[in-house]
């Protein structure tokens, strides 16, 4: 693996796993804290409509990418906050939108010769300079976001009721944290794909709750998780040849489920003393 650093490809693929690791630590801890799995899961599958946009129209996938997906996340936001008990079924109807729209542009393209898989099931030793930027200002973005915002943040996350009571711009937050959701998921799927962007966003902050007494106390851990995933499965990507996205995921779900079994144990061995 350390001969392997002197390929730009890897040394980029190392970078993008850090920076990776610090915006699912901090922005997946809120997704997890705040239930918004199956919302975030929604942008990242109607991002794939952004992808064929960018690439019917020929605009850089970047750009048309997190367009498409911040106004999807934007049109969600705005169920969400009006309409909770109907928000899954706009969810879905959004989230199928996305990958039909994508798909058939991506049909319809001149010349379509783009690799799906490194979108689908992403490709981490692939990621170019470019997007390392892009996530380096999206990592510095979130950091800032969350010291200003950090008590109104926390004061949403376990009871948004009281925040508006407090004066609390609960809605402009919800959007804006919902909008770094969005650019989140899009820089990200060329880590893992689109299909395993959630787990790394959900896995390690759910794993992080458990042994966590405050909210930064679990966007530290978080991080440590994702980064240990995230690095662990390259290694094993790189040693037998597998695709990277799915290989992380594997490595973060056999966390996940080592994670549980040992607070399963634990809880019982409580049980067995109390008794």
């Amino acid at each position: 693996m350390i001969d392997a650093l002197q390929y730009e490809f890897m040394r980029n693929a190392l970078m993008a796993g850090l920076l990776a690791s610090v915006i699912c630590g901090i922005i997946g801890t809120f997704v997890v804290v705040n239930r918004l799995v199956f919302l975030a899961g929604g942008v990242a599958h109607a991002a794939y409509g952004g992808i064929g946009i960018a690439f019917f129209f020929g605009i850089p996938y970047i750009l048309g990418t997190i367009g498409f997906s911040v106004l999807a996340a934007m049109a969600m936001t705005a169920v969400v906050l009006k309409a909770k008990s109907r928000a899954d079924t706009f969810i879905g109807v959004i989230w199928a939108f996305g990958m039909a729209l994508g798909i058939i542009l991506m049909d319809m393209t001149p010349g379509y010769n783009v690799d799906l898989m490194s979108y689908l099931f992403g490709s981490i030793l692939a990621v170019p300079g470019s997007d390392l930027v892009w996530m380096a200002v999206l990592t510095v973005v979130s950091l800032f976001f969350t010291a200003y915002f950090y008590r109104d943040l926390l004061a949403i996350s376990y009871d948004d009721e009281f925040a508006r009571l407090r004066g609390v711009p609960v809605n402009l937050l919800y959007f804006l944290f919902i909008s770094l959701i969005a650019v989140a998921i899009v820089l990200i799927i060329r880590v893992v794909g689109l299909i395993l962007v959630i787990a790394l966003l959900t896995i390690p902050p759910y794993i992080a709750e458990k042994y966590s007494r405050s909210l930064i106390m679990m966007m530290v851990l978080s991080i440590i998780l994702s980064l240990l995933f995230n690095f662990l499965g390259l290694w094993l990507a790189y040693a037998y040849d597998l695709t990277s996205g799915a290989t992380i995921i594997m490595v973060a779900v056999a966390g996940f489920l080592i994670s549980t079994g040992a607070n399963y144990l634990s809880l019982n061995r409580k049980s067995f003393k109390f008794q």
